[in-house]
Order: C-alpha cells, then structure tokens, then sequence
C-alpha cells in the first residue's frame, strides 16, 4: 500500500485550473497511481475523464462535508469517483476554542461517519496546526476531540501542520495506530509566521501575505524542519500523501523531488507492504 504514495492535487492546483487533463497526466508520468482530489463534488465528471486518461485512482478526497447541508451529493460524487475515504480538510481555529467545540465538531464527525458508511464509504478529518496548538486545561483541542470521536472515523494527519502545531508527531501516530489511514507529507521551516498566521475563516485558501510566503518556503520531503523518516516509522501501514501549500520554484519539480525521496528513504512502508 504504503510503496506507491498517493499526492493531494491542491498541491498543482494552478496547473489543475489551467488544464486538468494535463497536470494529471504529469503527475502520472512522475509515477503517482493515486492522487487525492479536492473540491471533487463540482467537477466529479471532468475528474472523472482525467483519471481514467492518466490510468490513476483515488483512494481518498478532500470536501466541506461537515458544514455541508447535502451530505448526500458529496458521498454520490465519492462514489462515482471510486473514493473510499472523504475527508474534510478544514474547520478554522476559532471553531476549535472550548472542550464543547470539540464534542460539538466529535459529534458532528461521527453523524457522517454513519451516512458514510451507509453509502459504502469511510468519513475522516484532516488536521492543521491549531488543532494542536489550541490548548484546554494544558490539553490540546485535538485530544479533546479524539475523546469523543467514534472509533470508526478516519484520521488523516498532515504531518507537516501537526508539528508546527507543536505536537510530537511520531509519538502521536504511535498513539493513533490503525485510526491514522494516511499521512500528508510535506515539509519546511516549522517555526515563525507558518506557525503564528491564520488563514480566513472562511476558507483555508484564502491566506495573509505573511503565510502565503512562508508556504512558498517548503521543501520537497526530506530537505526541511520535519522528522520524516521518524514519522514514516510510526505509521508504517498509513497510505503516504505529498502535499506542498506553496512552492518557491517549479511545483512539478518539487513533487517529484518529494516522490523520489520517498522511493529511496520509505522503508518503512516497503516493510509493512512486505508482512
């Protein structure tokens, strides 16, 4: 599973909305099989094209399901996509304050986890670093959370925000276990403005100068702050995910840098292939 990662196509969203067809294709020549898709539920169709032309699947895909009030139309899209796994990708800091925005968010996750999986599907989130840096009685909100989530949810960790968030990140995979399906690999400098900067409220697109710079300082895997191949170890049966959310020169490059380190450096996930 863990030898052929996946990338999330946020990461070449410009090249997508110039020609999605192609930048697909790109990443297949790269060597992805898998890719994970976002805001899937507006263009199931073309994306679906694109998939089948570029010979990939995908295993997972980010949508604003938890604020969705037609849950429903994104599990169909899911399915004709043949996504396992959606995953919301956002809910903004000032929605992860109190213990009771964390039972409140729990309760809301665990909703559409069961229309999920009446429709077949699994249902997750996906963390940034507030989560994490967000603190309740010396807690982060992200435990609070994990507390009264069903069992059954699916946890995607980006890796990246969660140590910016000041998690220890292996540890934490070594806690989750079999609850943590994929990892976001991304990397870079994990300390200043990527730390103290928030993105709109409104969405997690819309950044301040400041952040929108500091996205433009990531690496590709390997090259920056994060401890990768200790996070590789700690999850090794978890689907690897490439994320950049900026990128200084050629995003291409960069992603095929990150799929080329991961080939030589994942023996982790070559191991768990291999049992």
């Amino acid at each position: 599973m863990t030898t052929s990662p996946s990338i999330q196509l946020y990461t070449v969203r410009d090249a997508i909305s110039a020609d999605l067809d192609g930048a697909v294709a790109r990443l297949a020549e790269i060597g992805f099989t898998k890719v994970e898709p976002y805001a899937f539920v507006e263009r199931a169709d073309e994306y679906e094209r694109a998939f089948a032309a570029a010979g990939v699947s995908a295993p997972s895909g980010h949508a604003s399901v938890i604020d969705s009030d037609d849950p429903a139309r994104t599990f169909d899209a899911a399915a004709q996509l043949g996504i396992g796994t959606v995953i919301d990708p956002f809910i903004p800091s000032a929605r992860w304050q109190t213990a009771d925005d964390a039972s409140r968010l729990a309760g809301r996750v665990n909703e559409l986890q069961v229309q999920a999986a009446a429709a077949g599907l699994r249902f997750g989130y996906h963390n940034h670093n507030w989560e994490f840096s967000n603190r309740v009685t010396g807690r982060s909100i992200f435990e609070l959370f994990l507390e009264r989530l069903a069992p059954d949810v699916t946890l995607e960790i980006d890796t990246f925000w969660s140590t910016v968030g000041g998690a220890d990140t292996p540890a934490l995979l070594r806690s989750l276990g079999e609850r943590v399906q994929f990892l976001h690999i991304k990397d870079g400098r994990v300390a200043g403005d990527i730390a103290t900067s928030l993105p709109s409220s409104e969405s997690a697109l819309e950044v301040p100068d400041a952040l929108a710079k500091a996205f433009r300082d990531q690496v590709p895997a390997g090259s920056g702050d994060v401890d990768i191949p200790a996070i590789l170890a700690a999850a090794p049966h978890a689907l690897r995910v490439v994320e950049f959310d900026g990128y200084s020169g050629d995003i291409f490059e960069g992603v095929a840098a990150s799929f080329a380190w991961l080939a030589r450096n994942d023996t982790a996930g070559d191991a768990a292939v291999a049992q």
